[in-house]
């Protein structure tokens, strides 16, 4: 089968992102969420997205079409009725999740691949609630995806290859690159890699070991890499490290410090790089000035 309906199922900041992504490159995209509400506020995401696209691609001038070609709903058996492919990108929670795929395999056409964008969980804890564990798998994506345009593709035990493949295909379609896992994994390579090293800086932080501009200048100088920790937090809100600390407060004393000192920045308004303020202040940070590294 050959990949031309995709529904995305979840408009916030990832899912908007995706469907938007998909639609750029020629694929047929419905966007489902579950109120007007909630599909008003994805309209505000996507129509964000335009000018990143423009600016970024040399055909991006295509982008300012790309809102008016999607299809919007809030009836899952609508949003799927053709679907070759659904992208659940809901909210993380077991509960959530389970009573969208219960729903999601009563609705579906028997053709159609079911996709999770879920950095939490893996297949495996949701394959017992699909219809088609067959064709169930997970498609994991960056913010900020026409950028940092990696997709790890990763199966459960019961995944079959032929599907992970079209998927891969999928991504290489929607001009990602294709990062296939060979066996489930939490938090995939890229977040198994970054989460640490994100752990890490802000344990230096709330000991007092240094502050925040001067642990992410020591990373840049030593690895070359174009953002240290701290920006990294920026981008991808205060609010996921700050659960992600109170979710291990009780045992860990030192990610109930984190907690505590995220959730100050966070009860001030500095949530990171989209509310125009975290670590750093944006537009224009301080990383990003030549000086910086001096």
């Amino acid at each position: 089968m050959t990949i031309k309906n995709v529904t995305v199922a979840g408009g916030g900041v990832l899912g908007s992102q995706i469907a938007f992504q998909a639609a750029f490159t020629g694929f047929k995209v419905t966007l489902y969420d579950i109120n007007d509400g909630a599909l008003d506020h994805a309209k505000q995401l996507l129509a964000s997205y335009v000018p990143e696209f423009e600016d970024f691609y040399d055909d991006g001038d295509r982008a300012d079409s790309v809102i008016d070609q999607m299809s919007f709903s809030t009836s899952l058996a609508e949003a799927v009725a053709d679907a070759d492919l659904v992208i659940e990108a809901i909210p993380e929670s077991v509960k959530i999740k389970v009573d969208y795929y219960t729903e999601l395999s009563k609705v579906a056409p028997a053709k159609t691949i079911f996709a999770t964008n879920s950095s939490t969980f893996v297949p495996s804890q949701f394959a017992e609630y699909v219809d088609r564990p067959e064709k169930f798998l997970a498609i994991h994506f960056a913010n900020q995806i026409w950028k940092n345009n990696n997709a790890e593709i990763m199966g459960h035990p019961g995944t079959e290859d032929k599907y992970l493949d079209e998927v891969v295909q999928f991504a290489k379609d929607i001009r990602m690159v294709p990062f296939r896992l060979y066996k489930e994994q939490h938090g995939y390579i890229l977040n198994s890699l970054l989460v640490p090293l994100l752990d890490a800086a802000q344990k230096l932080w709330v000991n007092g070991v240094s502050d925040p501009k001067t642990i992410d200048k020591s990373w840049m100088i030593a690895t070359g890499a174009p953002q240290g920790p701290f920006a990294i937090l920026d981008v991808v809100g205060l609010n996921t490290p700050y659960n992600l600390a109170l979710a291990k407060a009780d045992t860990d004393e030192q990610s109930a410090e984190i907690a505590k000192a995220l959730k100050t920045m966070i009860d001030d308004g500095k949530t990171g790089a989209a509310s125009g303020e975290g670590f750093y202040q944006y537009p224009n940070p301080a990383f990003a000035d030549s000086d910086f590294l001096k």
